[in-house]
């Protein structure tokens, strides 16, 4: 366990694996423990991996002003990381919610990135799903045995009845490419920090317009990401002129679990091309 101070004091947690340049991965929910990344399918083979838990989450401490949690202010808590690492620049990895951060860091701190990796982003400054391409990617699962559950879940879910996180939980199927023992583990894994109830509604007040970045940027997107989708992804790749949209078959929101070894040699051959 490393911990380090950031601007307002608030001790932030982080863990490193592997040798290698740095690769700064951050998660996503918004509000998740950053172990359930993993080594991201097994990029620590040939990265040190620095796996950070965002403020108030996971291991890192809640800040004595929960509006820092928003997404934007976020930024200045991986300046504060880059600075106590004594590295110059940095490789920057943001997954779902935390791609948001990860965005804006960049356009903050231009210099201090070489290079952006966002893995099923849910957008450029908001969360960007088109309503349009998520009923299909979930009516195309229509044939699988929880598949009714699921969309009963999300039609009580839209309508604002029942409890939400129940519902949710309900509908985690639709997230992953494939609904067997492997990714019910990785989807319900109760070893893991909650997030903070209060963390989704203070993230997203993060404010501003999508701002391009310069370096090479990744934008992932899996087939059947039934809770964000492609597009998100797509936008993403559109928004920054070095930008670069893949999208693997057959993967839900988290591409590593499902296919780690087209995940990571995607993007071990983005960050050494």
């Amino acid at each position: 366990m490393t911990i380090f101070e950031a601007y307002d004091g608030t001790a932030l947690h982080y863990e490193r694996f592997g040798d290698g340049p740095p690769l700064v991965a951050l998660p996503g929910g918004p509000g998740m423990d950053a172990r359930y990344l993993g080594t991201l399918g097994g990029l620590d083979a040939r990265r040190q991996l620095i796996r950070l838990d965002p403020r108030g989450c996971g291991r890192s401490a809640a800040p004595a002003d929960p509006a820092s949690c928003a997404f934007d202010r976020q930024a200045a808590d991986l300046e504060a990381l880059r600075e106590h690492l004594g590295v110059d620049s940095l490789d920057l990895l943001g997954h779902s919610a935390g791609a948001l951060t990860a965005q804006r860091y960049a356009a903050e701190f231009p210099s201090r990135v070489r290079s952006l990796v966002l893995v099923t982003p849910v957008g450029r400054a908001t969360r960007e799903p088109d309503a349009a391409e998520l009923a299909a990617i979930r009516a195309a699962r229509a044939g699988e045995e929880w598949y009714a559950d699921a969309a009963e879940a999300a039609e009580l879910l839209e309508a604002g009845q029942g409890d939400p996180a129940a519902l949710v939980r309900r509908m985690t199927p639709f997230f992953w490419g494939g609904w067997d023992e492997r990714t019910r583990a990785a989807a319900f894994d109760d070893t893991l920090a909650p997030a903070a109830p209060w963390m989704r509604e203070v993230f997203y007040r993060g404010a501003g317009a999508p701002r391009p970045v310069p370096m090479p940027v990744l934008a992932v997107a899996g087939a059947r990401d039934g809770l964000i989708g492609t597009v998100p992804a797509r936008l993403a790749a559109e928004c920054h002129p070095r930008g670069r949209f893949a999208l693997l078959e057959g993967a839900g929101h988290r591409p590593w679990v499902e296919r780690p070894g087209e995940f990571t040699a995607l993007v071990e051959e983005f960050l050494n091309p």
